[in-house]
């Protein structure tokens, strides 16, 4: 009997196609009904594989959870965006393929992200999300999140409600 190995790991230019790909399953689960159509093409259409390829082998900092040879989610990360927080470090996406939600591995991912933030001296992490968003939020606050701010995105002219949550 084989092993089904789980790994996290930084997402490497072979990536580029499977992390794509997990985007777009992601975000279609996610967000269909939520977002607009428009919006969630162009989405699609800007964060294509090239797209990818650049942010992995640049300066971003990407990671992957790898299931048995599959990527089967993503996260991206580094410093704060927001600088009137007092947190250092931010997780700006956290995405699995909708196969894959509701097993833990987003909070694998969670925790690796966090412990590389720490690891180049980010203190504190934040993390937005979408109100209307509410398996994100679940999450966010099942891991000992802290609502810290509000703020809105708009997306095809409507706006919609995003709220901040932080660790220490």
């Amino acid at each position: 009997m084989d092993a089904l190995t789980i790994d996290i790991r930084p997402a490497e230019i072979e990536d580029c196609v499977d992390v794509s790909d997990v985007h777009k399953q992601a975000w279609t689960y996610t967000y269909n009904g939520l977002l607009p159509h428009i919006t969630l093409r162009q989405m699609f259409e800007r964060r294509n594989v090239s797209w990818w390829k650049r942010a992995i082998t640049g300066s971003a900092n990407v990671m992957v959870v790898d299931v048995g040879g599959e990527v089967a989610g993503y996260t991206t990360f580094g410093v704060n965006r927001v600088r009137n927080l007092s947190q250092e470090g931010e997780i700006y996406e956290l995405y699995l393929r909708p196969e894959f939600m509701g097993i833990g591995l987003g909070r694998k991912l969670f925790t690796e992200s966090r412990r590389y933030l720490n690891s180049l001296d980010h203190r504190g992490c934040v993390v937005w999300c979408l109100q209307d968003n509410q398996s994100a939020v679940n999450f966010y606050e099942a891991l000992g999140g802290q609502q810290i701010a509000i703020g809105h995105e708009v997306f095809d002219e409507k706006e919609f409600g995003k709220v901040a949550y932080a660790w220490s």
